[in-house]
């Protein structure tokens, strides 16, 4: 006959067996949540696919207009750089995608060493640096196409400051976030 202290026992292995068992479960259910930001990798890609191919566009139809002559120089220019622009958004969604599926999905992506994201860090450190060349770049933009110098300067200013609260992210928030 089994004495008190091993009907306990027993006991207590059952209910440790269950929750062995029950805490495998959610973290099953959890691994698998992951893969929920397919989604948002899928959509950033197909948008950067689709602003790739919009920019191409614009690129062929301004060539057309430079070589039939149509088009001034002005008005070329600052559809080139606008089509930069389109190109620069195209790489920020691209960039946001490969960063997601590496943080989310696969670590080990044979990617160029700048564009290998391991932390959330890293990714908001690739697109601070590539939003900063999209608003220098738009800001060109306004200055060969703008007729009133005083907007120019506003927007500048704007800008910059807009530069300098990232460039103060990237300094003392992200590094901070690494040490």
């Amino acid at each position: 006959m089994s004495s008190g202290s091993d009907m306990d026992m027993q006991a207590r292995t059952t209910a440790g067996d269950e929750s062995a068992s029950s805490n495998r479960l959610v973290a099953r259910v959890a691994g698998f949540t992951r893969f929920f930001i397919l989604a948002p990798i899928t959509g950033l890609a197909v948008a950067a696919i689709v602003m790739t191919g919009v920019a191409v566009v614009d690129v062929v139809k301004l060539t057309g207009e430079a070589l039939s002559g149509h088009g001034e120089i002005s008005t070329l220019v600052v559809g080139f750089i606008e089509v930069a622009d389109i190109f620069l958004l195209a790489v920020v969604l691209y960039i946001m995608s490969v960063g997601l599926y590496e943080l989310f999905i696969d670590d080990n992506l044979p990617l160029p060493a700048w564009l290998v994201i391991h932390n959330l860090e890293d990714l908001k450190e690739k697109l601070v640096g590539v939003v900063i060349v999209v608003l220098a770049v738009f800001f060109l933009g306004r200055v060969i196409e703008s007729e009133h110098p005083l907007d120019v300067l506003y927007l500048g200013g704007g800008i910059s400051a807009v530069i300098a609260s990232l460039a103060y992210f990237t300094s003392k928030v992200l590094a901070h976030g690494k040490g």
